[in-house]
């Protein structure tokens, strides 16, 4: 007789992936009750205390929301920084559609930072766009992004209201990109910007400058990015 090898995936994580399957699949949606432990453990078959341990990794991942009294609801979406990634990729892997509206495009030669940071002659022209970044019909982010106006000719305002700016320098301009240098801080975003991102008043931005360099360490690109407060996490390991 043939033996059926048990599932090696632990229980908990199975609730897990139970439960982050129905919002990738629009099951579950942001502010929707999620099962309670009790009945988690009813449905999976086993003890309340996985059923919890269950949701509390969520919980620490932003995936759910506990609220005291009231029952574990579905979170709101959160950006995570900790892996290079394109706005595209992000939004896909939380099951989001993804949009871009471009406000400019233009080629200047007076943006003397985004110069210097893309380790480029003085006089260079660059290709200066800004993007409100959407995530489903909510808007995430203002990106203002950098590019050597002569190593990315025939780049068009078109091409990048259509499809990821990732997929375009590899695809055609073949430019793998591998690693980014970034600094973070918070801000309080103009009257305008915070009409973009729907912040109400008070709420800061987080600003990201944000270098993105080549598999052969070149600078490629340099964004200014000023992103949703509340939809965005940075995890940090550190080691003693």
């Amino acid at each position: 007789m043939r033996r059926t090898r048990r599932n090696a995936t632990p229980a908990y994580q199975r609730i897990q992936q139970a439960i982050l399957r129905q919002i990738e699949s629009g099951q579950l949606k942001p502010g929707d009750a999620v099962h309670s432990e009790r009945e988690l453990a009813r449905i999976h078959g086993v003890s309340l205390m996985t059923a919890r341990h269950g949701l509390s990794v969520l919980e620490r991942e932003g995936v759910v929301v506990r609220r005291r009294g009231s029952g574990t609801f579905v979170g709101l979406p959160k950006i995570h920084f900790n892996k290079l990634a394109s706005f595209t990729e992000e939004m896909a892997a939380r099951g989001l559609q993804v949009t871009s509206k471009v406000l400019s495009f233009d080629v200047v030669a007076t943006e003397q930072e985004a110069v210097a940071r893309l380790a480029l002659a003085s006089d260079t022209r660059v290709i200066k766009f800004e993007r409100l970044r959407f995530g489903g019909n909510e808007p995430f982010a203002l990106e203002t992004c950098f590019l050597c106006a002569d190593d990315f000719a025939g780049l068009t305002r078109e091409a990048l209201e259509r499809g990821s700016l990732f997929s375009i320098l590899k695809y055609d301009y073949g430019i793998d990109l591998s690693y980014s240098d970034e600094e973070i801080d918070a801000t309080s975003p103009s009257l305008s910007t915070a009409r973009s991102l729907k912040l109400t008043a008070g709420v800061p931005a987080l600003r990201i400058r944000q270098v993105i360099y080549s598999t052969k360490s070149r600078p490629v690109m340099y964004v200014l990015g000023l992103y949703r407060s509340d939809r965005y996490r940075l995890m940090v390991r550190r080691y003693r």
